[in-house]
């Protein structure tokens, strides 16, 4: 357990990249370590489990309802995961940190970006859901940012995509947005996406 997260950890090749994943709703620290692995084969995969129970499915925050977040947990969360990826890239010391989330994950990952843009050098999204104007606490010049979506996602529309598009190329973000023509599952374009987006970081 690092910074109060039950986690599992991949070693990878030493001084290599860190690569976070972050699980969706329901799922947990098993979810997307060997999808990470398969993505950058050479770094470190961390994955943390949410430390919310959503009447039993794990979240890395809690909410009112289906897009209605519990802002005060939001910022506490997002506090916590800040500190906690601080921590393993001290301990690390990479030659890069990427992360990549999915659905709740992805929130969680962006709030964490919007509070310390510096922290990674790229990011993948998948289906993220930010369903307010975000305080990007500096310039996100220089990152890499993947974000993947469904055209016909019940939980996150398409305007919320284009939205969040927006705000984060206003921000600087080097922004590149991969779509499927289906809702809210992970297919396999966005996982092409994906692989060739962090192979820079990996290589």
């Amino acid at each position: 357990m690092t910074q109060g997260y039950i986690e599992k950890v991949l070693p990878g090749k030493p001084g290599g990249p860190l690569l976070f994943t972050f699980h969706g709703t329901g799922g947990d620290e098993n979810q997307f370590p060997a999808l990470g692995r398969d993505l950058m084969p050479e770094a470190t995969v961390v994955s943390p489990r949410g430390d919310v129970s959503e009447h039993g499915a794990g979240r890395f925050f809690r909410r009112a309802a289906e897009g209605v977040y519990d802002m005060d947990d939001l910022a506490r969360a997002t506090a916590k995961m800040k500190a906690y990826v601080e921590a393993h890239v001290a301990a690390a010391k990479p030659s890069g940190v990427c992360g990549i989330g999915y659905s709740n994950g992805a929130n969680i990952l962006a709030s964490t970006i919007f509070a310390a843009p510096d922290l990674f050098d790229a990011v993948v999204l998948m289906h993220p859901l930010i369903p307010f104007q975000p305080d990007i606490r500096g310039d996100l010049k220089g990152r890499r940012i993947l974000m993947t979506a469904g055209r016909q996602d019940p939980i996150c529309p398409p305007l919320y995509t284009h939205r969040l598009e927006a705000w984060l190329r206003d921000a600087g973000a080097d922004v590149i947005v991969e779509w499927h023509p289906g809702a809210h599952e992970v297919r396999p374009n966005e996982i092409e996406a994906a692989r060739r987006f962090l192979l820079p970081v990996g290589a």
